[in-house]
């Protein structure tokens, strides 16, 4: 009987080790101004994502508050925002985890999930980001609010430089379409 279980726990092992896709193998990050690392493909596998690099004192930090409704929105479908900050541009992002929780709390009302500060740009990007731009096609965030799509099997599908906004037409209709579709067997 013991063996049996053994059998039975070693194959839920490898099932759940199959079913986290290459690009969220590994990724495990700390909430922003927290201890405890998030294991991204626990936490987020077999979601449609949107990943972006952010920065609080960038033209481009109104964005905020389109994410957030994006997240809203779409949330109990199976979509999440994934927010990183990064000070790779221009020193946009200088303040400490606590600074940059607070601001996008207070400021923007953000709940969805942020990050600890991570490095995006090509040749000193966090492994997360170096897998994201190998995914999509050798793009690196060319400044803040670049955004990554990744359908539920975990694959890049689409990237978006920081002037697409995260209520632009297209990039909602896709995000629609991927939460319409299911995960493909073997994969989350």
């Amino acid at each position: 009987m013991s063996r049996l279980l053994s059998v039975l726990l070693l194959l839920a092992a490898a099932g759940a080790a199959e079913a986290c896709p290459d690009l969220l193998e590994g990724a495990r990050f700390r909430p922003l101004a927290g201890k405890e690392p998030v294991d991204l493909c626990t936490a987020y596998a077999g979601q449609v994502l949107l990943v972006v690099n952010t920065a609080s004192k960038c033209g481009f930090t109104p964005q905020y508050d389109a994410l957030e409704k994006l997240n809203e929105k779409y949330r109990g479908r199976g979509f999440a925002v994934l927010g990183f900050p990064s000070n790779d541009f221009m020193g946009q992002e200088p303040g400490s985890e606590a600074e940059i929780r607070e601001f996008c709390t207070l400021t923007y009302g953000v709940r969805f999930p942020m990050f600890e500060k991570v490095s995006v740009k090509e040749g000193q990007a966090n492994p997360f980001y170096v897998k994201l731009a190998s995914e999509a096609g050798g793009h690196y965030p060319g400044w803040n609010f670049h955004k990554y799509l990744i359908d539920r099997n975990g694959k890049v599908v689409a990237d978006y430089g920081s002037r697409v906004k995260p209520d632009d037409a297209g990039l909602v209709a896709r995000i629609e379409a991927l939460l319409a579709e299911t995960a493909k067997p073997g994969s989350p």
